[in-house]
Formats: C-alpha cells, structure tokens, sequence
C-alpha cells in the first residue's frame, strides 16, 4: 500500500501560493550562478537583496527583487489572507502556520518545486529539531518521490540526510546544478567555534576537511545561498545559539512552518486549528474520561499547588468536606498547621492530617503532615481509588473504542491504531538479566483485550483466529530505552512468541517498533500487519504521526506535564484506507482522546494552550479581520476592503460598544448579530453581510447578562399609594412565633422504616463519560456526551464512627441513633460504602423530622406590632436587566417586575392581563416568615376580585409543578409552615401553589 497525495486540495494550493507569491516578478535563473571559490567574498549591491561572484565550483541560488518589491509581495499575499500585513521587511523570514495533521510537510516539499519551477532556485535545506521528525521527514520524501517528478514533468532532484561521516555529500550538494535537498538535525551544525583551538569541540560541518580541499562543509552550504526550510521552529532556533547556527547557513530566506510558532515573522498563511476544524481537514476530538463517584471512605488529598508571595507560604488542595450533610469534593487553601480534620467538617479520616511543610520549589512541590508519613507532590493524590484498577478501565476502554471503530472501519478498508502514552518504561516493558519482561500495563492490555474480544458482538473481527493466539502479536513499544538494552544494535527489536521459546530464529513479526513506526508507516497501516497498539513515552513529541491513530490514552501515574495540543496532535491525521486514499468526513474521522482529567477541564485547558501557542483569541475582533472582504472583482484580481478600511471598521465597532479597547466581543454585538441590526459604517453596507458573517463567527452566543443593561426597578406610586394595595399589605404584613410537638417513639420508628426502604447506597463506582469537542472562533465547547457506570468493589478503608456522624448531622442523642440503626436492619450497605449510607441516612432522618415538625408546627400571630412596614418597599432598591428577566407592570407596586424563570415571567404577564387580578406584588426577599428548617420567602401576594368579593390569595410555588414529590423537601416542608403561618393571621387571607395561572385561577374561582 502507498499513500496517495491530492495535488488539488485547495487550502494546500493557496498555502504554497502564499509562500511563492513572495518572489512574484522573479525571473527564472537557470544554471549559471557558481558557487565562488574558497576566500573569495561575494560582491556587495546596496539595492539588492543578494548577488554573488559566479565561479566553477558549483550553483546556487540568486534573488533579484530589490528589497521593496519583496515586502510589497508579501504584504499583497498577507491582504489576500486577511492576515496583518507587515510594516517593513527587517529581514528575509517568513512563517506559514499549519494545523498539526493538514500535510505541512507536503505543502513545504511542494513549494521547494514550485519555487525551483518558477524562479529556478536549486538549493534547498530542511532544518528539524530531533531525529524522530527528520526520520519523519525523510520518509516523505521518498514516499512522495514519485509523486512530486510526475507532477513535475519528471524534474531531476535528489535528496538526503545529512551525515557528519559522509561529508561529500555537501560538495555534490553545492555543485549539483538541478535540485538539491539536505535534512539536517539542528544538533548537527549548532556547536561552532571561531577559535582555532577549540575547533576540536565545534560540529564536523564546522571544522576543516581533507576531503574536501581543506574546506568545511558549512563554507559550501553558505555560498550555495539556500532556502532554508525549519519544520517546527518553535523547537529548533529558540537560543541565540541556535539562531546564530541558522544564520551560519547564509540563507536566502527561511521559511517556519508549525502549527504552533513561538516567533511569527512576516505570516504568509494562517490555517489554524479552528480553521482544520471547521473545514473537517483533521480529526474531530473526542474526550473521554473517567470520575470517581462516591469514593469518599478514606482521606483524599490531593496537591494541586503549592507557592509564596506576599501574604506567605500555602498550598491548594483537594479533599473531601462534609457539607450540607453530605460529603463534596472541593479545593482548599492551606498554610502550616492547618488541621484538615477541621477542615473537612469533623471527618475523622482526616484525623491526624495537619499540615507540616510546605515547600515550593518549582518542579519539587510537596506537603506533609506532622503525625502522618505520606508526602504529597504536586499532581499527586492519596485517599483516591487503587490506581491500577483506575489505569485497567482506561485501557479496557480504549480498548472498546478501539473495537468499534474497527466494526465500523475495517469493511471501509481502514487499519485502526490506539497510542498510549505512560511516563514510566518499566511499566511496560523492563529487563531481568538482560531479557524483556513485560511490565504491569502490557499485562493487563492482554488480559483486557482477551476478555473484550471474546464478546458476541465482536466476533466478525476473529473469524479466523482467536484473541488470545495473536493478542501478544497486537502492542508494542516505542522507546528510546530500548535501544540500549536490545543486543542486536536493532532499536526497540521485539522477540517473537516463536524465537522467545527458541524454536526458531527471526520471523516478519521480529521486525522492530522503531522500524515499523518511523520508517514503514505504510505496512503499519496495512491491515495485514497484526501492530495496532503502541505504547509510548509521554515525552513523545513532533515527527510522529501517523493517520490512522483513532484512540489515545494517558496513563500516566502523575499528572501528564505533556501538552494537550502535544498529545493530540499525533492523531489529528485524516485517516487512509488500504488504496492510500485520504478518507474524509467526521463520522469515520472522531478521535477518542482518554483523558486524565475530566473533559470540561481538559477542554479548557486545550483551550488555553490554543490561546498561548498559536496566539488565537477566543472572541477577540482584530483589527484586520476585515482587510480581505472582496470589494469587487477586475478581471481576475480581486480588490479588497484592505488593511485601513479594516481598521476603521474596527474603530466603528470599539465606538458603538461593540468590542472593548482589546476587541473582545461585547454581548452588545452578540444581540445586535442575533437580531440582525448591527451598526456598521454607511459606506461599507455593501459588504455587511460578509462582515456580519465574519463577526458572527467570532462573537459565539449570547449567554450571560449584560451588567450595561441593568436597570433600577422604580417605585409605582400610582399602585403604592392607593387603597388596595394598602388593603392588600395590611391583611399580609405581620409576622408570627411557632412551636413544634411530636412523639420522640414515632419519630425513631419512622425513620429506622424510611431507611429500611428508602436508603440507596450503592459501592464506589467508575463513571465513564464521553463528549464531542467542537472548536470554534468564539470558545471550544462540548457539543454532547455519554455516560457509563462501573462498580469499584473495594474496602481498602476502615469503618468510621457512624453513630457520632449521624449525631452531629441530625442533634438527635446517640441512643435514638443506636436505635434508628439496630431497627433499620439496612447496616449491611454501611459495610459497602459507609461514607455514601451516612449521606444517604442523614438526608432520609432530616426528611423525616421535616416531616414531624411541619406536622407538628403551629403558628400564632405576635400581635399588632410586630409586622413588615410598606415603607420597605421605598427603602430596598430593587435592579434587573432589561430585555432579560424585567417585564412592564402596570398593576405591580413596580413599574417593571423582575422575575427568576420563565413560569414566574408567565405569571406575572397573566396577572397584567386578567380583569379578575387588581394588584399584585413580587414578595421582595426581605419578605420572610420564620420556620424550624429557616427563613420562607413567598412568591406573590395578590388581589383578586369575584363576584364584587374582594379575597386575597398568595401564590407561592411558580416553579412548573403542583405535586409535593417533585419539590425538594425542605422545600415542601417551608410552602407547608408558610401556608401554616397564614392560616394564623386570619379567615380572610387565603393560599395558594399553583404550577401556572390557569391552575390558580381554578383555585381562586
């Protein structure tokens, strides 16, 4: 199988447009421009940007654009990008920035023929920052080889890895007059000295060499003036020194491409990730993880950070605090001597845990206790679940995933792979006496595998074998480690099951992971090779990629330093079938990425890092957004709005509040782009509706208030000052005292039967979830997700004191607890997860005795004294936002109502409307009445008349619903001593919970 290359891929042309476009104007130089001889300088032109001597010794490359005329065509190809075009030309640099897995490497191996094609340049140097992306490399050329001479009318050219031992390889380089391209490590040339003396220490492309004429290699490179290419710079000239060994090479130009440059010179091309996203030319992500829930039996801390400033020395944390009865996970901040027991709310797991030390080295953080032994590193948790059994549901998962994209994939001709990144080799494979041994990872990847593809549904995969014969056949390693201890000399050689047991030598199976992976991409992508799994080094960066990555997983035992953008990257390819034909579209192209953390945390980190390294501003306008909106066309240029229309719309948009002085969009835009009255500049409205369509990209959804539009509510003194609210306030207005009785048997009987039937409290459990990322201009968002839950059937911790737990939550005496307990006969779900049955039996008793004390509860009215002033309402300002929770009232003793949800906004709409309804109130919070389980505060006081019969009634729940059993109930309980508390104040105060007006109208009539 030979991977196939689409010549016409649009986005690929305009990219190798942009990088030709800079010499437009060049006239093609054929072979008569020498390489000048060793000591002879080139001659100098002030208006030229080079020019040389011509000599025997061999070609190079010649450039004759002033200086003016290249920053002019570049400045042409940025404004056809709608990218911000450069002011001057400090220098011959220029970058084109590619999303990982869009085909850099192609568009920059093309470009060397186009530029060859057109101005005749000859020489050409790749410059990569480590051995894995020049192997990468490397296997581009010679996979492309035959593709780039039929497109090029068979054009002579030759290629190579530059070797310090083979150093005649650079005078055929330099004298060669057709197409020459080195790849050479940036280690292979940055060590230089000028000092005689320690020329012994510089690279051998630095030092004099016999063979050739007493030169060096680097004198031939320079005075060929190559083109010099540097894939991925972010990792090659980030020293002075690496960027003095770039300059040694005299280049005529260099030209970055990255997906996530560091330094951005003179951008030429932008295809960002959101750009590959939207126009589905890489993989959609993924992300799956895996939480913990109610795990809380033991002491979980985990550091999450630990530094120094101003007010002194803390850490942050993560534990598990008793709160609301229940147990959270929350962070903390911590100082010396903090006691985590208190902290926790009483939790006596924590017992014990005060904090010692804290020291904040960076890279070295940790905290430890005083009575305890555990030290805690940053990233590090203890109290957690057992990590192996974690680390096996990541891989039985993957594994998963895995199978089902070969059930969907395999009948489209597609080889599915999964990658799993781990930070220790050891668990993976490691050596006892010098022979492999399979490490704790590889091992249960066996057992899992097996025991997953033993099911039904999988069995059209393994008709021909069973999981269990080839599953040793199906992973491997990919570790520098290896090359070390492999006796052979073959990196990273795997011993077959056959030569393992010595009954034969060396089979196809025996070829090494380094080979196959870095070398062979194609056999590895050919359904007939069995490798499917990789196990690799978290440390795995740039150069290896490989299409068909459809799942990858972290397993590494502290948190992952590794980028996200890193990590994802070696699988964003678009995926190949067995033809080597690129097969498109997301629903074969979804890449399952296991994450370590949850997926909303994983988003916003990725997020942040899109922000940091490719210098996108999630929902910020530039102030050249708009240079490149076609204006009209002339023949077959077309005319542009242009970098200072652009920046005048830009300035439209910051004067009418649109954007702010860093052009973040304002909500102010997202409802004008959603209403569709944006205020654009008049001689521009031709092309509106692009700029509106550029905008609306970028500005996302309009989801959050805008504080610009808050209003204070005024008074309706129309409505204050008349009779009938007055009427109304006066039955309403005055508070009452309560008490409770019940029967202390009863309530123990109750609740040792409502455990008994109600207590759920299941073991710890796995839960699985799995959502979509969609990344767009405005932010990256999960656009759906999936859950699933697994039992974790451990009891790795102690049993706690259930009796004082529940005495502190409920204040009910350790012998009506005991009692509760003995009678419930439920203490079997205490052993499997106690923590989750003290949450569960703590909200059942407090039910109950909501229960006993509404039933119980009786109100008497204080007197005439005591009673809320109509005053208040004059007093306590009242604001809302227009256009968002705020209706015109005529009938309220407001002149807007501010509501909290759409039922209360239906209400209060119905009230303006119905004749029967005379005024009305939305309660103000300072409205309260006293109950035993705190304050109730009232929705609505109303004024009804039926029948010429003035009655007042009070709605109170408006929050969709009518039944008790759907209310939270401390909430019922509240509704219940409120409608107690109005009972008191007399016959001609009525109550009422309705679900919508129709249903209180029913109440009232």
């Amino acid at each position: 199988m030979k991977i196939q290359f689409n010549p016409d891929l649009d986005y690929q042309k305009v990219a190798i447009e942009s990088v030709v476009g800079v010499f437009e104007g060049q006239e093609t130089c054929q072979t008569n421009f020498s390489v000048p001889a060793y000591g002879t300088s080139a001659a100098h032109q002030p208006d030229m940007l080079q020019s040389s001597e011509h000599d025997d010794l061999g070609i190079g490359n010649r450039l004759e654009l002033l200086t003016d005329e290249v920053l002019e065509n570049t400045q042409q190809v940025q404004l056809n990008q709608g990218l911000k075009q450069s002011k001057a030309l400090d220098s011959m640099d220029f970058t084109v920035e590619m999303e990982t897995g869009t085909g850099k490497t192609y568009v920059y191996l093309r470009s060397i023929f186009e530029l060859n094609q057109r101005y005749g340049f000859t020489k050409f140097i790749v410059v990569v920052p480590s051995v894995a992306i020049k192997e990468g490399v490397y296997k581009s050329l010679q996979i492309t080889e035959q593709h780039f001479k039929d497109q090029y009318n068979n054009v002579q050219y030759d290629y190579f890895v530059y070797d310090s031992q083979k150093r005649e390889q650079v005078r055929s380089f330099a004298t060669n007059d057709y197409i020459q391209i080195m790849v050479i490590n940036i280690d292979a040339f940055r060590k230089s000295f000028t000092d005689p003396s320690k020329e012994t220490k510089a690279n051998l492309i630095h030092r004099s060499d016999d063979r050739l004429n007493g030169m060096k290699p680097i004198e031939f490179i320079r005075s060929t003036r190559p083109v010099v290419v540097i894939d991925e710079p972010q990792s090659v000239d980030t020293t002075a020194k690496s960027k003095e060994a770039i300059a040694s090479l005299n280049p005529l130009c260099t030209f970055r491409y990255s997906a996530t440059h560091k330094d951005k010179y003179n951008l030429l091309y932008k295809l960002d990730s959101i750009d590959a996203y939207e126009q589905k030319l890489v993989k959609q992500i993924e992300v799956a993880h895996i939480n913990v829930r109610d795990g809380h039996n033991k002491a979980y801390i985990k550091l999450l950070d630990a530094k120094s400033n101003k007010s002194g020395i803390s850490a942050k944390i993560e534990m598990d605090v008793m709160q609301a009865g229940s147990v959270r996970r929350t962070t903390k901040t911590v100082k010396t001597n903090d006691d985590l027991y208190e902290l926790s709310g009483g939790r006596d797991v924590y017992e014990g845990y005060v904090i010692n030390d804290i020291y904040c080295e960076k890279g070295h953080e940790y905290i430890d206790f005083t009575s305890k032994p555990e030290e805690i590193r940053k990233g590090e948790a203890i109290g957690g679940v057992d990590e192996d059994e974690f680390k096996r549901l990541q891989i039985r998962k993957t594994i998963e995933e895995h199978l089902e994209k070969e059930l969907l994939l395999i009948p489209k001709g597609i080889k599915v792979l999964s990658l799993f990144f781990i930070d220790k080799v050891a668990n993976y494979r490691y050596y006892e006496d010098g022979v492999a041994q399979q490490g704790k990872f590889a091992k249960i990847f066996e057992e899992e595998y097996v025991t997953i593809a033993r099911k039904g549904k999988y069995r059209s995969l393994f008709e021909e074998t069973s999981p269990a014969d080839i599953v040793s056949e199906l992973h491997n390693g990919y570790f520098a480690i290896d090359k070390k201890k492999d006796s052979s000399g073959d990196a990273l050689f795997k011993e077959s099951k056959l030569s393992a047991k010595g009954e034969g030598g060396k089979t196809a199976a025996d070829e090494s992971a380094y080979n196959l992976i870095m070398k062979d991409k194609e056999r590895l992508l050919s359904l007939d090779c069995k490798l499917k799994f990789l196990f690799s080094h978290s440390a795995l960066k740039e150069g290896w990629d490989n299409p068909n990555v459809f799942q990858i997983c972290t397993l590494n035992e502290t948190t992952s330093v590794t980028k996200k953008r890193q990590e994802i990257g070696r699988g964003l390819r678009i995926a190949v079938n067995q033809d080597g034909e690129r097969v498109h579209g997301f629903d074969v192209n979804t890449l399952t990425v296991m994450a370590n953390e949850s997926y909303e945390e994983f988003v916003a980190t990725l997020q942040k890092e899109i922000e940091e390294e490719e210098g996108i501003r999630f929902g910020v306008v530039d102030d050249h957004l708009f240079a490149n909106i076609v204006v009209k066309h002339e023949g077959e240029k077309p005319e542009y709005l242009g970098a200072e229309k652009s920046e005048q719309i830009w300035q439209h948009l910051l004067d009418s509040g649109y954007i702010d002085k860093k052009g973040k969009v304002q909500d102010d835009l997202k409802r004008a782009l959603k209403e569709g009255s944006v205020d654009l500049p008049y001689d521009v409205m031709e092309q509106a509706e692009q700029i509106q369509a550029v905008l609306k990209k970028v500005a996302g959804g309009l989801n959050i208030k805008d504080g610009s539009k808050r209003e204070t509510v005024k008074l309706n003194k129309a409505i204050y000052l008349g009779d009938e609210f007055k009427h109304l306030w006066d039955r309403i207005k005055f508070k009452t005292s309560y008490r409770v009785d019940f029967n202390h048997h009863d309530l123990v009987e109750k609740c040792a039967r409502a455990i008994e039937k109600d207590l759920v409290a299941g073991k710890t459990k796995f839960e699985y979830a799995k959502g979509k990322v969609a990344i767009k201009r405005s932010e990256l968002e999960i656009e759906e997700s999936k859950t699933q839950s697994y039992i974790y059937d451990a009891k790795d911790y102690k049993l706690p004191d259930i009796v004082s737990y529940l005495q502190n939550a409920t204040n009910l005496t350790r012998r009506s607890i005991v009692s509760i307990l003995t009678q419930c006969n439920r203490l079997d779900a205490f052993r499997n997860n106690p923590q989750k049955f003290i949450d569960e039996a703590t909200a059942i008793i407090q039910q109950v005795m909501r229960q006993f004390i509404v039933d119980g509860i009786k109100y008497q009215k204080i007197g005439d004294e005591h009673y809320y002033c109509q005053e208040l309402f004059q007093d306590k300002e009242l604001k809302g936002y227009l256009g968002k929770n705020m209706l015109k009232s005529d009938k309220s003793v407001y002149d807007h109502v501010v509501y909290d949800s759409g039922v209360e906004h239906d209400f209060a709409d119905a009230f303006e409307k119905s004749e029967e309804v005379k005024v009305y109130a939305k309660l103000p919070d300072w409205f309260k009445i006293d109950t035993p389980l705190g304050t109730y505060n009232p929705d609505w006081a109303v004024l009804v008349e039926n029948n010429n019969e003035e009655t007042l009634y009070f709605v109170v729940e408006t929050k969709g619903s009518l039944l008790s059993g759907s209310l939270r109930p401390t909430e019922q309980a509240k509704i219940d001593c409120g409608r107690e508390h109005f009972k008191a104040l007399g016959e001609n105060v009525g109550f009422a919970k309705a679900d919508s007006f129709e249903s209180f109208v029913d109440q009232v009539l």
